[in-house]
């Protein structure tokens, strides 16, 4: 059965990648950090960094391509081996970016919170 890929490049996503070169000199990966949120930057994509990995949105198309642009820079960088975790989200109700959905988590701690102070 031969599949059919489906174009998705209007489907906004946000990614949460960490990208991990394998066999490096030493245990220090800031030096290809510094080189993803450079492709990251220059993609004109969204993005934010966080101490685990960095969080891009936008169009389907254009995040994974800038992913695989990612790998490419590393292995410029003299890389023969990377594993990256990706995870990719999408939702077609509305639009959230990451700030929206920890502001989601951080409303509902704060009524918690109250609700918690008056019962007490």
């Amino acid at each position: 059965m031969r599949h059919t890929l489906i174009k998705m490049t209007k489907l906004h996503c946000l990614a949460d990648i960490c990208l991990i070169p394998i066999g490096t000199p030493t245990s220090s990966v800031s030096e290809y950090v510094t080189k993803v949120v450079e492709v990251f930057r220059d993609s004109g994509l969204k993005y934010t960094l966080h101490s685990a990995g960095t969080t891009i949105e936008g169009p389907w198309d254009e995040v994974t391509a800038v992913i695989g642009k990612a790998h490419e820079e590393v292995h410029a960088m003299g890389v023969v081996r990377i594993q990256s975790d990706i995870r990719i989200g999408t939702r077609t109700d509305k639009h959230q970016t990451p700030e929206d959905k920890v502001n989601s988590v951080k409303a509902k701690l704060e009524r918690n919170l109250k609700k918690e102070y008056k019962e007490n």
